[in-house]
């Protein structure tokens, strides 16, 4: 298992976690940022345990978030 860990607050709703991987993220109608579905978190941390298969993917996403509101552990 790897963790995806989302740092919301920061998020500024590009998209391209969304785009790339539509299965784990949707962008919140609400305010217009990334959401990590079925993410557990306080606040604005975010976190999901996924499969290890997932890690190439999620790092590929994590690194091109502009902002690198995203980290996999």
């Amino acid at each position: 298992m790897i963790r995806i860990i989302q740092y919301r607050r920061n998020c500024i709703g590009c998209g391209v976690c969304v785009e790339q991987q539509p299965e784990l993220w949707r962008m919140s109608k609400k305010d217009g940022k990334a959401t990590l579905l079925n993410g557990v978190g306080k606040k604005d941390l975010f976190i999901l345990k996924v499969a290890a298969d997932l890690q190439h993917r999620s790092t590929e996403i994590a690194n091109a978030c502009p902002v690198k509101i995203i980290k996999v552990v």
